[in-house]
């Protein structure tokens, strides 16, 4: 079957990032076979032919870390410090939840992805591969999926405390389970949660089993102020150095956060081809400010992530795009830093890269795969487009996003969910949320006098 776009404004984020003025893109089956100007006798009597009218037609985003698992959690850990929420929050409603309640909470994830044009995300770590392996084969998105490995630490839930090998053995079970599966959508790499609950054994032998099976780690790095000061005072070295160390920084090392680097580990990044994830929204609350104008100058080609819902409340890539855009400039007092074109290449190819997978998806090109999304821009909040790069950043919302398609397979058409029961889901979800949230018996703040009437 055959699908022509035809009559749009094709950003197509290629190799020479040409953007085709009335063009169009035309899919058959899974793969695109041709972008910019369409060869009538290429497409078939029976394709569905879309008269795009001037839209965009953009790559599917790619958010390179967000907590699927989390999206039940929204709103537990706002106006907390960093430890408490980890400790007194996450680490609580986490070890409280079942592999349905992972798979729900993935489902719920999905929606927000798809509605904000993501067609492939990373989960970082849930403890249940197999709920968000269904879930994503479900919604018919692309994910990464890893477990939240952790072997050591203070204060870790006891169903959590697992030795090294345990932690081990659990991710290639899960990898040899669900590697490949939902025609290749469904992929499994493996987690390191965090220097403070990983042992360098752990992190070494992570590495060696993801050389092995050929895929990606994917860990928190270098994200806060407390794990700066823990990495100095146990190894008198920050973590991105001790990684070194160990041998582990390499191009399979997607590194989440990053704010707390040196020029000296910068230059490591650069050298070992580190993938980062920026995630700018989560950033702002507790973390800091990632050094990303620095990364572009270096040559570093950072992606984007929203993190999860008890860290920024919103797994919305346009908001993303939109905070990387200005958090920058006010941190450097330089509105040049971190323009909208760079913005757009984090979010896409950047982002295919950051998950080694750009060449299969990532920008609009023949032989790709179909990830891509449809925008509107009519409306007050978007219109008039006159820079009409720029307002993919800085003016669109996610209610521009009009449809959204992964592996040839629309998704969402016209604002409607085509994958997923969105109602079902959404009330499933809540029931599971305020359960999770008695059984941890997590107590939050009544922020204004409550009166019950």
């Amino acid at each position: 079957m055959q699908t022509y776009l035809k009559n749009g404004y094709i950003v197509t984020m290629g190799a020479d990032e040409t953007v085709y003025d009335g063009g169009g893109v035309l899919i058959e089956g899974e793969n695109i076979v041709a972008v910019g100007r369409i060869d009538p006798k290429l497409v078939k009597p029976d394709a569905e032919v879309i008269d795009l009218q001037g839209k965009y037609v953009l790559p599917g985003f790619v958010n390179t870390h967000v907590h699927t698992s989390q999206q039940i959690s929204r709103g537990v850990g706002d106006d907390v410090d960093f430890m408490t929420w980890l400790h007194k929050r996450m680490w609580p409603y986490e070890s409280n939840m079942t592999e349905e309640d992972s798979y729900v909470s993935t489902l719920m994830t999905s929606l927000e992805l798809i509605r904000s044009g993501v067609t492939s995300f990373a989960e970082p770590g849930g403890q249940f591969v197999s709920g968000m392996a269904r879930a994503t084969a479900e919604s018919g998105l692309r994910g990464k999926l890893a477990k939240s490995v952790m072997d050591c630490g203070e204060g870790l839930p006891a169903v959590w405390q697992k030795t090294t090998q345990q932690e081990l053995d659990e991710q290639v079970y899960d990898l040899e389970r669900f590697h490949n599966t939902a025609d290749g959508r469904v992929q499994v790499w493996f987690g390191l949660r965090t220097i403070f609950n990983n042992t360098d054994e752990l992190i070494v032998k992570t590495k060696e089993l993801a050389d092995k099976y050929g895929v990606g780690i994917h860990m928190h790095v270098a994200e806060a102020k407390s794990e700066q000061e823990f990495t100095y005072a146990k190894f008198g070295e920050g973590t991105v150095k001790h990684l070194e160390n160990l041998g582990v920084l390499d191009k399979n090392l997607l590194a989440v956060h990053t704010v707390y680097l040196t020029d000296e580990e910068l230059e490591l990044f650069k050298k070992r081809e580190v993938k980062v994830s920026h995630n700018p929204a989560s950033a702002m609350r507790v973390l800091g400010f990632a050094r990303i104008p620095e990364m572009l100058d270096m040559g570093i080609m950072p992606s984007i992530g929203t993190d999860g819902a008890s860290s920024s409340n919103r797994m919305d890539m346009v908001d993303e795009m939109w905070l990387t855009s200005l958090i920058h400039k006010g941190r450097m007092l330089d509105s040049t830093v971190v323009p909208s074109q760079d913005i757009l290449r984090m979010a896409t190819k950047w982002g295919a890269r950051a998950l080694m997978d750009d060449h299969l998806y990532g920008s609009l090109e023949a032989g790709k795969k179909a990830d891509l999304i449809v925008i509107d821009p009519h409306g007050p909040s978007m219109m008039p487009v006159n820079d009409r790069i720029a307002s993919l950043v800085t003016a669109m919302h996610s209610n521009n996003i009009q449809s959204t398609m992964c592996n040839g397979k629309w998704l969402m058409k016209d604002r409607v969910i085509l994958t997923l029961d969105e109602e079902a889901i959404l009330k499933e979800a809540c029931a599971r949320g305020a359960a999770i949230y008695d059984r941890a018996g997590i107590v939050l703040p009544d922020r204004f006098p409550v009166v019950k009437v």
